[in-house]
């Protein structure tokens, strides 16, 4: 064989190695990465003369671990297949810990509807006292329900509109809410901003109430992390974890009640509390936890239809089998990140969601600092050298 010859086999060898490594390390296209799918109405037209928001940067490594980048099902090696539900992509989680116990395409972008009340009561949270007072305006009152039934001029606290928008989805208690915080876009501007710190990357409100609107966005992977934060709240907790309020009365109106709309409170043992949200664009979503044998465990759904089963039933079956996982001790898939700032700190800038230790190191054990790329360009480099010292070794005997 010519010395040429020698070295272009080299070299062809080394260029596969280089291009077989590229190819396993790529990622793989998952369905809605960057967007939720094409709405099936008008609701997200934007405004005469403003253009609809381009999709948020998908970041380009997975938050929250490498597996939280596959598509279909993740769960632990050894365990048992998760059942089967008609969401397009879901998360369990520990609602202790923030390990991710398993997954469906957990970072696909979907739209909230309803669950985004949740982000809205983190705000809420964040700028009132329960025992503020806030007055309805008609605007408020006279929101696209589903509603609680506001009397504008009326006085109301915070603690008694929480429950509202939590329990019973209220419009017109989020669209009060808003009014209360500035505005709508104001109002959306800081559950952005409250979104951003907790480190949700998939997630753009739109809207206070999650009614569908131009760019509205998020993932199961991201309303887990609001959710976690959400029940560190005692008033979140305890107006999700109610199954009846009584409304004040008001002039003109005389005192109601309201029941939870979650039927899994009083019915799945240990249930804790959540949120249930419906668009024809969003589909079906929902979010709910339970306690069992000292764990504290919680299940987000995205896109579920009611059909064979009922989305909570899809929903308990998660749970049981999130139970299972943590009895059998088979491990975690993925993390939830860590806030950039507590979320009763108010809302910041957005910032990169700093990684806690948990899943600090299970991306230690999935790649190095160095990547996979830097080792293959490590390896072809010193073979090429290698490849140089052999070549003019067989030269010099020739001559």
């Amino acid at each position: 064989m010519r010395s040429g010859g020698f070295l272009g086999v080299v070299l062809i060898l080394l260029s596969g190695l280089v291009f077989g490594a590229g190819s396993v390390s790529a990622a793989p296209s998952c369905p809605d990465r960057q967007a939720p799918p094409p709405p099936v109405d008008t609701s997200e037209q934007a405004p005469p003369g403003q253009l609809s928001p381009a999709p948020l940067p998908v970041p380009a490594e997975p938050v929250g671990g490498a597996r939280m980048g596959e598509c279909g099902l993740v769960y632990p090696v050894g365990a048992s297949t998760p059942p089967e539900t008609t969401a397009t992509s879901w998360v369990l989680q520990d609602l202790d810990t923030g390990a991710v116990l398993a997954a469906k395409d957990p970072h696909a972008r979907e739209r909230p509807a309803s669950l985004i009340k949740t982000l809205l009561a983190l705000v809420v949270i964040n700028e009132f006292k329960p025992t503020d007072v806030i007055r309805p305006t008609a605007e408020d009152a006279s929101q696209e329900c589903t509603c609680v039934g506001l009397v504008a001029g009326g006085s109301y606290t915070v603690d008694e509109l929480l429950h509202g928008l939590l329990m019973h989805s209220g419009n017109d208690v989020a669209h009060a809410f808003a009014t209360a915080l500035g505005g709508v876009p104001a109002t959306v501007g800081k559950m952005n901003a409250m979104a951003a710190s907790l480190g949700a990357k998939d997630t753009r409100a739109a809207t206070p109430s999650g009614l569908d609107g131009p760019g509205m966005s998020t993932s199961a992977y991201d309303l887990s992390l609001i959710f976690h934060a959400a029940m560190q709240q005692p008033e979140f907790s305890t107006a999700v974890a109610t199954k009846g309020y009584q409304i004040p009365a008001q002039p003109g109106k005389p005192a109601f009640g309201i029941v939870n709309d979650n039927k899994l409170l009083g019915s799945y043992p240990g249930f804790l509390g959540g949120k249930t949200g419906f668009t024809d664009d969003a589909r079906h979503t929902y979010v709910g936890g339970a306690a069992q044998d000292g764990r504290r465990l919680a299940v987000v759904m995205m896109r579920a239809e009611q059909r064979p089963t009922l989305v909570v039933q899809q929903a308990a079956q998660l749970l049981d089998y999130g139970f299972r996982l943590t009895k059998a001790g088979v491990g975690s898939v993925g993390q939830l990140v860590q806030p950039a700032a507590a979320p009763n700190a108010g809302p910041t800038e957005a910032t990169e969601a700093t990684p806690s230790k948990a899943t600090a190191s299970t991306e230690g054990r999935q790649r190095d600092a160095f990547g996979t790329t830097g080792w293959v360009v490590t390896l072809v480099v010193a073979l090429l050298i290698v490849a140089g010292f052999v070549l003019g070794r067989y030269r010099r005997r020739m001559r």
